[in-house]
Order: structure tokens, then C-alpha cells, then sequence
């Protein structure tokens, strides 16, 4: 452990997904974990029967009752936190040793041999899958993940046995710069997080310094479309005729009711791959994983059944109803290609079949900067419900709603609130319904659920 100097930890904002598995990591290893967070969610209820302390109100000074002393207690923040926060000013004034999430992820990963998932979208169901796979091989994992896996129920793992590591490389704030990955993969390098980066090039340009902290022995696992790392060791994946990719599937069908492709890798063919995760950007991700565990001595036919078996992530192409003529999934999707990704899958799955896509947009500045692509995207579904968008840790901008939105997108659509939503709901007879989105449109989930069943 790097922290054994420390006996307390504690978490400002603690209900993160990253947070989280991180806070679980320290209560594992029997330290005195304790946490903030503005609201209570299902997963900090699940913290606190771990026997991990939660508390919801902006403590002060008061704080002090929760953490040991200075030179006893390592505070971790995420950055979604405001700096006028009664708690981390009292912390900050009595000299508390304050850390990001990022940087406490990064020192840890340093005793393992880290395999990382970058990329603007697709990494936490990629990071996911690749530690299902290595789990169930002789290799075995540890996993930092950004999303609670279908397999796990959790977004930790942990196994004294091996020397592996498994964790999601954020791009938001540069983050992933503070790993240490012995290899990596990078899904997409599409714009995003334009509030940080201000430029798409500057994005790009931040991945590939990330994929140049490649261990000399390791290899960059790349998207066929990326043009970055080209100077290091790496390899390409995805679907398509092209035979300059090194890893690639093709003829994707739909096979007595399991998502199937073809896999071609530099040194064989493999027929018949299940994926256990429908949709086309899941075949994607595991091409990716097959690559990687091939570079590392795992070949498909050695992860053939960790793929069939792998059941995804919670809020990931979650299939919750299935019944006759009526399908309920929801996704995390928040960028305009992962919509785009998610409905093609949608139309290949169940051809013919209406869509109804409710979508919650995240961030006012992520929806100002793709306003357009948005529209596009969303205009791919015959029916669409816009909710108000969910601003996370953002002021509103003037001229940035739904509404606005709405207005762009060429399919049947209009504006519904929280509430008014599962009353939209009882009205459809049959198709496939989505909500999407990052923000807490989660909490429609159960309501939708009863009313459907």
C-alpha cells in the first residue's frame, strides 16, 4: 500500500462511481473510511452496510468528529465539489493533506501491472468486460471500474493473487495522466469535455501523451480510426472489411437469439464469437479486449466463454423489461456518437420496431458545444422525449435549454419533466422505450419499471 502512514480516509463527495470504488478499496484494506456527499443514492446506501460512515449536510467545522488528525488522515476530492464547501475549507485551513481522486488512483496502480481503458466514450463497459475475461482466466484481476458490473455488483475488485489491474483512464481534467499503465486502450478521441480542453485538437493531443505512458513492454490497443500514438507500439481493432485492421470482426449477426461475429487477429481466425452484451459498439469493445488479452498471452479461444458470459454494466444497454411487443433499456449515453451507437444497435436488434427515446442532456456546456450533433443523433429515433437538462456541477447559459433543443430535432418530440414522464409512459402500447442519459434520470428507472410490469 502507499497510504500506510495514514489511518483515516476520508471522501469529499464519496458517491462518485470513481469515488466510490476507491473508498471501498481503503475499507477493504481496514482503514477508517468516512464521506461526504450531497445526496443519497443506492449506491452510498450500499457503502454505509459496508460500514463505511456517509453523512448528506455540509458539516463545517464540525467535520472534525469523522477524521483523525492531520498527520493520520488523507482526504480525497473529486473535482465536482465547489471550493466554498464549509468542510474542505476547514480542511484546507488546518492543513490537511488533500488529494484528487486521480492523483490516489494513480500512486496505487504503480504496484500493479495496470491494463487501462481511455477513450470520450465506451471505456467503463470495455474496463468492464476486460476484467470479467481476466477474472475468469487463470490471470485473475483487480478492477477499479466505472460503472457496477452485471457480473461483480460492484465496481471494485479485488484478488490478493495478482499482480493485474484493471481500471477506467478519465479524460476529464487530464486525469488519466496520473496512471501508469503497462498497456492501454483507447476507444475514441471524439470531442468532449470542451470546458476543459476548449479545442478538439487539445484532446487529442492529451491522448496521445496518455498513450505515450505505455510501458516499454506494453502496447497501445487503438480504435482503426485513431490516428494517434504512431510512433509506439500498437495495435488496431474494429469492424469492418478493411484487412489493415489487426484485430477485426465482421459478419455481426443475430444467431438463435445471441449477439454473434466472425474475429480475424494477426495470427488466426476465430468463427463464431458470442458476445454476451448485444449491439455494435459492444462488439467493438470486445475486439478491444480480445486484442489486448492476446498481447498479454490469452487468445479467443481462451476467452471465448468470459465473452458469451459477460453481462455488462448497470446503466449500459440495460435490458429491464422484455415482454411481448414491449422493451424497456437504459443507457448512460451522453455524447452524441454513443446515442448514435446505441440506436443503431436498437434498429438492428429489433428491426421495425418503434423507437421511444427519453434523454436527460448533460451539462449545459456539453449540450451548447453539440447542439447540432445532438439533433442528428436524437432525430434517429421515431419518438423522442427531451427532459430539462441536468446541470451537474454548471450555472445555466442563456439560450441553452431542452426547448431549444427540441426545436432542431426532426422526429416526433416534446419537453416532459421528471414527473410528467412515467404519466407519457402508460401510454404506449408497444416498442422499444429508452431513457439515456448521465444525469439522475437513473431515478426513473424503478417508477418505469412498475408501470411497465
Amino acid at each position: 500500500m502507499k497510504y500506510d502512514n495514514y489511518t483515516h480516509i476520508y471522501f469529499v463527495g464519496i458517491g462518485g462511481i470513481g469515488m466510490s470504488a476507491l473508498a471501498r478499496y481503503f475499507n477493504h484494506f481496514h482503514y477508517r473510511v468516512a464521506g461526504y456527499d450531497k445526496t443519497e443514492t443506492e449506491l452510498t446506501k450500499n457503502l454505509v452496510r459496508e460500514g463505511i460512515h456517509i453523512h448528506y449536510s455540509d458539516k463545517g467545522d464540525s467535520i472534525s468528529q469523522f477524521i483523525g488528525p492531520p498527520e493520520n488522515t488523507l482526504v480525497i476530492l473529486t473535482p465536482a465539489v465547489p471550493s466554498d464547501l464549509g468542510e474542505l475549507q476547514f480542511l484546507r485551513k488546518h492543513n490537511y493533506t488533500i488529494q484528487k481522486r486521480a492523483e490516489v488512483l494513480g500512486r496505487i496502480t504503480e504496484a500493479y501491472k495496470t491494463l487501462a481503458v481511455a477513450g470520450t466514450h465506451g471505456k467503463t463497459t470495455t474496463s468492464t468486460m476486460l476484467a470479467h475475461v481476466l477474472h475468469t482466466s487463470a490471470y485473475k484481476c483487480n478492477a477499479f471500474l466505472g460503472g457496477i458490473s452485471s457480473n461483480f455488483d460492484s465496481n471494485l475488485l479485488i484478488d490478493p493473487t495478482s499482480n493485474w489491474m484493471v481500471v477506467e483512464a478519465d479524460e476529464y481534467d487530464r486525469s488519466f495522466l496520473k496512471l501508469s499503465p503497462f498497456s492501454t486502450i483507447i476507444t475514441s478521441t471524439e470531442a468532449d469535455h470542451l470546458d476543459i480542453y476548449h479545442e478538439p485538437q487539445a484532446l487529442v493531443d492529451t491522448f496521445n501523451e496518455y498513450g505515450h505512458l505505455v510501458n516499454k513492454d506494453g502496447f497501445v490497443i487503438k480504435h482503426f480510426s485513431l490516428s494517434i500514438c504512431q510512433d509506439i507500439p500498437s495495435y488496431t481493432y474494429g469492424i469492418g472489411e478493411n484487412p489493415d485492421i489487426d484485430y477485426r470482426g465482421s459478419n455481426i449477426r443475430i444467431e438463435n437469439n445471441e449477439f454473434v461475429m466472425d474475429v480475424t487477429t494477426p495470427t488466426a481466425n476465430y468463427p463464431h464469437v458470442i458476445i454476451g452484451m448485444p449491439g455494435v459498439h459492444n462488439a467493438e469493445n470486445a475486439l478491444a479486449v480480445i486484442a489486448l488479452c492476446d498481447t498479454i498471452g490469452l487468445t479467443v479461444d481462451d476467452i471465448r466463454e468470459a465473452l458469451h458470459q459477460f453481462r455488462g454494466v448497470h446503466r449500459r444497454f440495460e435490458l429491464h423489461i422484455k415482454k411481448e411487443g414491449l422493451i424497456y433499456i437504459d443507457d448512460y449515453a451522453h455524447h452524441p456518437t454513443a446515442i448514435q451507437n446505441l440506436l443503431k444497435s436498437i434498429h438492428l436488434i429489433y428491426k421495425g420496431w418503434p423507437v421511444y427515446l427519453i434523454f436527460q442532456p448533460h451539462l449545459y456546456s456539453r449540450t451548447q458545444d453539440f447542439m447540432h450533433e445532438f439533433a442528428e443523433a436524437l432525430s434517429e429515433a421515431e419518438n423522442v422525449i427531451l427532459m430539462p437538462i441536468y446541470p451537474a456541477r454548471e450555472l445555466p447559459i442563456e439560450g441553452i435549454t431542452s426547448e431549444e433543443l427540441a426545436k432542431m430535432v426532426t422526429s416526433n418530440v416534446q419537453v416532459l419533466n421528471m414527473q410528467e414522464v412515467p404519466e407519457f409512459i402508460k401510454t404506449i402500447q408497444k416498442g422499444v422505450i429508452l431513457t439515456v442519459g448521465a444525469g439522475d434520470i437513473s431515478l426513473l428507472i424503478q417508477p418505469i419499471k412498475k408501470i411497465l410490469a
